[in-house]
């Protein structure tokens, strides 16, 4: 049956990227362009957002994940990856990325002309940052698609054994309201021992904590949609206990980075405060999702369906509209306005317009064909 919160959790939670990469404009963190005022207040709500946004995105892959797989040999399911994720990647690195690089290296000085002196002469001349050819937050995509195709096996031996021991206690777990903390313990060995020497690069050859924590996150999802109705139930019914860890553990959280000067007992204390954070909100939202989003609608069944491209297309957007915007002299409030609107515009107008309605333009950015 299909879980109509887990759509409305993606689309929600995705649509809030969009948000996040707009306030990346804004505060003193590292970025593609910056606006000419930065603001430190911004910080404090975008280190919130920051903690579980692509935990819960890597979970949620992984329940959909079961779900592809119950209509598909492993063969077919290794296409259909290959087909959903890897053809958008190629269009989005040879089409829709390279605008993001030559906006950058404009403002950086990096190289004066048109965008056609950059395009495609000099856009895929060496590997971003020393180079121009990048998948910039395009990097989900193939991280995803690797996470797939290795776990590809161990996904086809558990739905073929669904009473084999890890499965049965994971079900055991998942009736225990706080039973699935457990399951944190492999994410804080990651946060403890790998975090310290392997910088988030995004660039996967070298990108080792943020590659192995989140493939766990990506298979506890398989995991927990494979336990069905344990899980919703245990979230749903202890959402709000789960709502006031988030709060305490934020809390805590905060305080820690920015009370206590770094040291070995802040980091492995820290690292346990931060997994235990962002495991909490994750359960906090798939319990306030199955207590009142598990309902289907026709504005969910379009926005389901266009939250990819919107994915693909808004950074390029975003970015156009904030080199015309760095260096005015408006406050916050208007210019992110404007920045919001604008890429949530745009998207919607080559969504619409220029990918949905069009049959051989669908697949480019992860469509599936239309039914007749």
């Amino acid at each position: 049956m299909r879980r109509h919160d887990l759509d409305w959790l993606r689309v929600l939670v995705f649509g809030l990227l969009i948000f996040y990469h707009v306030g990346m404009f804004f505060v003193p963190w590292g970025f593609h362009i910056k606006n000419n005022v930065i603001y430190d207040w911004l910080m404090y709500p975008m280190l919130f957002v920051n903690q579980w946004r692509l935990p819960i995105l890597f979970v949620i892959s992984g329940m959909g994940t079961y779900y592809a797989l119950n209509k598909r040999t492993g063969e077919q399911f290794a296409w259909e990856r290959i087909i959903r994720l890897y053809i958008p990647l190629t269009i989005g690195m040879l089409l829709v990325v390279p605008p993001q690089v030559y906006i950058e290296r404009l403002v950086n000085k990096q190289f004066q002309g048109s965008y056609f002196d950059f395009w495609p002469a000099i856009a895929f001349n060496g590997i971003y940052p020393e180079g121009n050819f990048s998948w910039h937050h395009l990097w989900f995509l193939p991280y995803l698609l690797i996470f797939s195709l290795i776990l590809i096996p161990v996904f086809l031996y558990l739905k073929k054994h669904p009473n084999n021991t890890f499965t049965q206690w994971i079900r055991k777990q998942a009736t225990k309201p706080f039973g699935l903390f457990w399951l944190i313990i492999p994410l804080y060995l990651c946060e403890a021992f790998l975090e310290p020497y392997f910088n988030v690069t995004h660039a996967l050859i070298d990108d080792w904590f943020n590659f192995i924590s989140s493939m766990i996150l990506f298979f506890y999802g398989f995991m927990l949609i494979s336990v069905k109705e344990e899980f919703w139930k245990t979230v749903e019914e202890n959402r709000r206990r789960y709502l006031v860890f988030g709060l305490i553990g934020f809390t805590i959280l905060m305080t820690m980075i920015f009370g206590f000067e770094d040291s070995t007992i802040r980091h492995f204390t820290e690292a346990f405060v931060k997994v235990f954070n962002l495991w909490a909100w994750i359960l906090v939202f798939f319990g306030y999702a199955a207590k009142y989003l598990n309902k289907p609608s026709k504005t969910l069944s379009y926005a389901n369906e266009s939250v990819y491209p919107f994915y693909i297309l808004h950074q390029t957007i975003m970015l156009i509209i904030g080199y015309y915007l760095m260096d005015l002299e408006w406050g916050f409030v208007p210019k992110f306005t404007i920045m919001i609107l604008g890429t949530f515009l745009g998207s919607w107008v080559i969504y619409e317009f220029g990918i949905r309605r069009w049959k051989l333009i669908r697949p480019l950015f992860g469509l599936k064909l239309k039914k007749k």
